[in-house]
């Protein structure tokens, strides 16, 4: 991972980014490369129970569930000595209600600033409609137009969204290269704790145990102790 040395990471949501490229983020950091996070959405607010789930939730509520999201991604970053943080705030689950010009400039916004040599963004096939529209944003967004800079783009999978899509649906989960990050799933886990309202009991895949037994499979597939795993996306070498 050395010859990276400016990192993005691009998710739907504050968790995501820490379930699906965690570990990876925590070895990077750890190999001196500047890392940026844009989590395009506001956070769990259109799940059954949250109290913006419904529309007569109160303004107050709402506002207090996107800090409270805003603080855990900002707390889960910090643990991997991760500063750039940046948060768009678009509607939970409701991506689709947005026009995709929309979505895409937000990103390129955070391109030019952020400059990155590889983005790590959700795969085109997840079943959350927010993740997959990330991804055609993204993709969209660091299109190789003659004379823009060389870039690598990975999809990560986010447990209980990506194994869940019908092959029926888009074309499942089939990941290429595998990050070792046997060194650092303690650091995922460790990040993963301060979304503790998002976490789940086992055997829920997003729970702390799910997370441990899907970075431990990755890692069997391509002969370490721990991994997570990537398609690619795009590179240009």
């Amino acid at each position: 991972m050395k010859q990276f040395s400016r990192i993005l990471a691009v998710a739907a949501h504050p968790d995501d980014e820490m379930l699906g490229c965690g570990g990876t983020l925590a070895r990077l950091c750890a190999a001196g490369s500047h890392v940026s996070i844009l989590l395009l959405g506001e956070g769990p607010t259109a799940r059954e129970g949250s109290p913006t789930a419904h529309p007569a939730a109160s303004a107050d509520a709402a506002g207090a569930a996107r800090s409270e999201a805003a603080a855990s991604a900002r707390n889960a970053a910090a643990t991997l000595e991760i500063a750039d943080v940046r948060l768009a705030a678009l509607p939970d689950n409701r991506f689709d209600a947005v026009p995709l010009l929309d979505i895409v400039q937000l990103v390129e916004a955070v391109k030019r600033d952020a400059r990155p040599d590889l983005i790590l963004t959700h795969h085109a096939g997840d079943l959350n409609m927010d993740h997959a529209i990330t991804h055609r944003a993204v993709m969209t967004a660091f299109r190789p137009l003659p004379g823009e800079p060389k870039t690598v783009i990975l999809g990560f999978e986010v447990p209980s969204s990506t194994e869940y899509t019908s092959p029926s649906l888009a074309a499942p989960f089939q990941p290429v290269v595998y990050v070792d990050i046997s060194d650092y799933l303690d650091a995922k886990q460790r990040a993963l704790a301060a979304y503790a309202s998002e976490m789940r009991p086992w055997p829920h895949p997003r729970s702390h145990e799910g997370v441990e037994h899907l970075a431990r499979l990755r890692g069997c597939q391509c002969g370490l102790t721990a991994a997570e795993a990537f398609a690619l996306c795009r590179g240009v070498f």
